[in-house]
């Protein structure tokens, strides 16, 4: 971890992803199925009032840490004192060494919304940001890719139980090393970023999945962790694309089975397991 993280007072407040409730089906019979269990959190930086996210609440903690560091609110891991999730009062306080965070106001007034499920904003300045992020993928192989969507099955627990979730995942060729659900895409993402920063993980030699959409704001999220490979199942934006091709990262989409579209890195794929037919 990188110095100070450990010392990072945080809760562990995670909840149940899921929750059991009665439906009628077309027969007109009462079923028991789970739904996912989204949740209002609002975030407090310093006493401020920052965002309140909708998640499914699984793991609070590295979605605040995540949502921090992917917005540029707070640029050091050690200057964070405390993360403190009540649920209680559906809240998560934030505490930093200074205690008031540099350029707070500047930083909040540069909002965009985007295309994210749930709360999707990002902050404009991080669009700037992208000039001084050049990524340098190495080949991949597309025996990688099958290996690894054949892997991701194992997983989409939350998806499999209830739907209306987005799963991400982060992976080192075809293992998968940290899986996340959420109510929407950006909580997943951020979840992911928040678990790289407290274990101090690099991104240059991994892989990012995500079931969902590949928009400007995935690609931008992907970029400042310097992954250099954004694979989905779904499909990609313009805004999207161009963010891709100025940081150089490989972007495939529609990846379920044996078919994918690669978008940006054609160049960087090895085609060692064409299909037959």
């Amino acid at each position: 971890m990188k110095p100070g993280s450990s010392a990072i007072q945080m809760t562990n407040a995670g909840l149940e992803a899921a929750r059991p409730v009665t439906a009628y089906d077309e027969h007109g019979q009462p079923v028991v199925r789970n739904i996912a269990a989204e949740r209002p959190l609002t975030l407090y930086l310093d006493r401020q009032e920052i965002v309140t996210l909708m998640t499914l609440g699984t793991q609070p903690e590295l979605l605040i840490l995540g949502y921090l560091r992917n917005q540029g609110l707070v640029e050091n891991l050690a200057d964070i004192i405390a993360v403190q999730v009540d649920w209680e009062v559906e809240a998560a306080a934030v505490t930093t060494r200074n205690g008031n965070v540099e350029n707070m106001l500047e930083k909040l007034s540069h909002r965009i919304v985007t295309t994210g499920c749930g709360q999707g904003t990002i902050f404009g300045q991080l669009q700037a940001n992208l000039n001084r992020i050049r990524l340098a993928p190495q080949p991949l192989r597309q025996s990688t890719i099958y290996e690894l969507l054949a892997n991701l099955r194992h997983y989409n627990e939350i998806y499999k139980q209830a739907g209306a979730v987005h799963g991400c995942a982060l992976c080192l060729d075809s293992d998968i090393l940290f899986f996340c659900e959420d109510v929407g895409r950006h909580n997943a993402v951020d979840t992911i970023a928040g678990h790289m920063w407290l274990h101090d993980m690099e991104g240059r030699d991994k892989i990012f999945y995500t079931t969902g959409r590949l928009t400007s704001e995935m690609v931008i999220k992907a970029a400042q962790m310097e992954i250099p490979v954004l694979l989905s199942r779904s499909g990609i934006t313009q805004m999207g694309l161009d963010m891709a091709r100025k940081t150089g990262m490989i972007l495939i989409s529609r990846a379920k089975g044996k078919h994918f579209l690669i978008y940006n890195g054609h160049d960087k794929m090895i085609y060692d397991a064409r299909p037959r037919h």
